[in-house]
């Protein structure tokens, strides 16, 4: 057990997601200057847990998010439908010319040398313009939810995201559900809204309700301005500077039980090396490294994600739960598109030492 005093009881939801999703223009390795051709992905920073944690895992999980009748909302909301999770939207109509809109993510996914370029048109977005009292909270999580979660992508995209954030993590709390967040610092977001300062103030409020947190070493510096060790440049994969960045961050915020972030050391576009580390309650947990060859980068950290809390919330081990998430983020690497294509067992035996051997 992970000591998170996890809901054990009868719940309609083991998992419920808050953010905005988009739908993202993928290239392949096709710069987009020089595109004729995407394929459609529908992605979300806080969507893709939920999705991941449904589609592969087999758990019940929900989305609390904008969405627009038009033709892509009528996409998007295919594609959540395919997945299996359950969505509570907060509708807006169309105007025909200027939205609201779904967001659109533009991704090329490079190549060797090149790396992928991102880019955003969110302007005008459905999911900016999500307040506190969209949702029935309390009808939410009356027949029970056992982990709430959100993120830094959400939180950035409006003065109103953030505290949208706030009041249902402190519905979930109520609920006795787990709050999780996940850092996801992205100054190109936050910069139209007040850039950094005006993200570690945002990010320090709501990292206050929140008992798990996900990010990087650039995500606790830059987004909770936590200053890091000083230290000799080491390798991407030192998990001893990490876990001393995490005691800095449980100084200032006790009320977090679990920090867990990806280690990734990059190559190349498509070599990379790949770890995970995790603190939970004072120990410390580190998984295997393994070398990746990458398809597409985008969504591995949303998949490292759902796997360690699919292995928290169905009660593994803590080592058990971090193995799962680091093998299902290295396996999404090998998928085109931010959602898992991958199947329980193919995790399963990934995380126990399995090969890349032809399965017959």
């Amino acid at each position: 057990m992970s000591g998170l005093n996890i809901r054990q009881d009868s719940c309609a939801l083991d998992f419920l997601s808050l953010g905005a999703v988009v739908h993202r223009l993928d290239p392949g390795i096709i710069p987009f200057r020089k595109a004729r051709t995407f394929d459609i992905h529908v992605s979300g920073g806080e969507y893709n847990v939920a999705a991941n944690l449904s589609d592969c895992f087999g758990l019940k999980t929900g989305i609390a998010t904008a969405m627009v009748r038009y033709g892509i909302g009528e996409l998007v909301q295919a594609r959540i439908r395919e997945t299996g999770v359950t969505p509570f939207y907060k509708w807006f109509e169309h105007d025909g010319v200027r939205g609201p809109n779904i967001a659109t993510v533009y991704s090329d996914r490079g190549q060797g040398v090149r790396p992928p370029v991102v880019f955003y048109n969110r302007s005008n977005e459905a999911g900016a313009l999500l307040k506190p009292g969209d949702f029935d909270w309390k009808a939410l999580f009356t027949s029970g939810v056992r982990w709430f979660h959100s993120g830094g992508i959400f939180a950035a995209l409006s003065e109103t995201t953030s505290e949208l954030i706030i009041e249902g993590m402190q519905a979930a709390h109520a609920a006795g559900a787990i709050n999780s967040f996940d850092l996801n610092y992205r100054a190109k977001l936050w910069a139209p809204i007040g850039g950094l300062q005006k993200a570690q103030s945002v990010l320090r409020r709501i990292v206050n309700q929140v008992d798990a947190l996900i990010g990087n070493e650039e995500d606790l510096q830059l987004g909770l301005g936590i200053r890091g060790p000083e230290v000799a440049a080491k390798s991407k994969l030192d998990s001893d500077t990490f876990f001393r960045m995490i005691e800095k961050v449980v100084e200032q915020f006790p009320n977090i039980r679990m920090v867990a972030t990806t280690l990734r050391e990059v190559h190349s576009t498509n070599r990379h090396e790949w770890g995970a580390v995790l603190w939970l309650d004072g120990q410390r947990f580190v998984s295997p490294t393994c070398q990746l060859d990458v398809v597409d980068r985008i969504g591995g950290g949303d998949g490292f994600a759902s796997g360690l809390l699919y292995g928290l919330i169905t009660g593994k081990s803590p080592e058990q739960a971090l193995r799962l998430g680091w093998a299902h983020g290295a396996l999404l690497t090998t998928f085109p598109g931010d959602i898992s294509m991958a199947k329980l067992s193919e995790v399963e035996a990934f995380a126990q030492g399995g090969s890349a051997r032809v399965q017959r």
